[in-house]
């Protein structure tokens, strides 16, 4: 009998153990999150004080800049080499980057006919092939062109003619 009494004062005693270390640590939780939430929002510094730089409005005119030469370059498939003529014109948009890309001409060209090089005839021959390909030369042109002037410049390359034969 005497062990009964002991089990059953272990075991109560045990629970209420259980209890104050459930109690004690949804205690720090809750305290550490108001603690986090206080220093955090409680911060009265005026918005004013914080520079935010933004990017350029969308809204700037559109310019479209074109390349004096067509590209003409070799794309190889379906066993033999194809020729391709390619007039090209760039999205810009504002004065500033209509100036930059007209400075970079040699390093957009160059990116372009990197990209136009690496097209296969099944990507040149269907419209969603071509649409990719438009897809990689803007990539190309604007990594480029990040790299030399810190900014993308081009917003979009566009076709204006195509030629394959």
């Amino acid at each position: 009998m005497a062990d009964e009494d002991i089990e059953a004062g272990g075991g109560g005693g045990g629970k209420k153990k259980l209890i104050i270390i459930i109690v004690a640590a949804v205690l720090l939780l809750g305290g550490g999150a108001g603690a986090f939430f206080f220093l955090m929002g409680g911060d009265s510094a005026p918005q004013e004080d914080i520079v935010i730089e933004e990017p350029e409005p969308v809204n700037l005119q559109a310019i479209y800049v074109t390349l004096p030469q067509p590209f003409v370059f070799n794309v190889t498939g379906d066993m033999q080499q194809r020729l391709v003529q390619v007039k090209v014109q760039l999205l810009v948009r504002g004065d500033q980057n209509e100036t930059l890309a007209k400075q970079n001409l040699p390093l957009v060209e160059h990116s372009l006919l990197t990209t136009f090089g690496a097209a296969t005839v099944e990507q040149l021959r269907t419209p969603q092939g071509q649409v990719e390909v438009r897809k990689q030369a803007v990539d190309t042109v604007q990594a480029a062109m990040e790299k030399v002037t810190g900014k993308t410049v081009v917003e979009r390359v566009l076709f204006t003619g195509f030629v394959m034969q």
